[in-house]
């Protein structure tokens, strides 16, 4: 899928059929704080397919099928490459429970999108612009405070400097957005064994 030559999908094929599925951002960002929850597993895939497939009751030998589309969509398309997919070790550097505000005003800043305001902005669309956000913004500077690898070969007020900004801008439960991923589509092809994924 490349956003530059092909329509943004809002609907996907499951059993050869076109299914609607909500495509805006708020919904995608919904299924990621569910994935946080400390809920039962079978509750989290049921609350992900009715927040993806409000109208939708799919009979159970669609339910695989509809739940790796429901990844390839959260996902925006991306497929797993294997190449430059980190080590798996990385922490988070953003989250959007935490760091509302700092996407809030960012998006504000730079594109003058109200993210509470605008009626729909597709997920891929959203994806795409929160990549690029200039390293001006807020959250962007937070971001790298928060990857940055603290090295011995650092000055020393360096070092220091940045472990007061990774402490002053801790997540609670640091995991990569590639480690999310993973889980998330691990658990739920696996029967929604979703429990301390996240």
């Amino acid at each position: 899928m490349n956003l530059l030559t092909e329509p943004v999908p809002r609907a996907v094929r499951i059993a050869g059929a076109e299914v609607p599925i909500c495509w805006d951002f708020r919904t995608s960002i919904r299924f990621e704080l569910l994935m946080e929850e400390n809920l039962p597993d079978e509750e989290k895939l049921s609350r992900a397919l009715l927040l993806y497939y409000p109208k939708i009751r799919f009979p159970d030998e669609q339910i695989e099928e509809a739940v790796e589309k429901l990844i390839w969509f959260y996902a925006a398309g991306k497929e797993k490459t294997g190449r430059g997919e980190g080590t798996g070790h990385e922490s988070a550097i953003y989250s959007y429970e935490h760091d509302d505000e700092y996407l809030y005003a960012a998006f504000l800043d730079q594109y003058g999108v109200d993210l509470n305001n605008t009626p729909q902005l597709h997920w891929w669309k959203f994806k795409a612009m929160f990549a690029s956000l200039r390293s001006d913004n807020r959250i962007v500077e937070i971001m790298g405070y928060r990857s940055v690898e603290i090295t011995p070969k650092m000055p020393r007020e360096q070092q220091q400097f940045y472990r007061k900004m990774q402490r002053q801008f801790a997540l609670p439960l640091p995991k990569s957005e590639r480690e999310k991923l993973s889980a998330i589509e691990q658990a739920l092809l696996n029967g929604g064994n979703l429990s301390g994924l996240l």
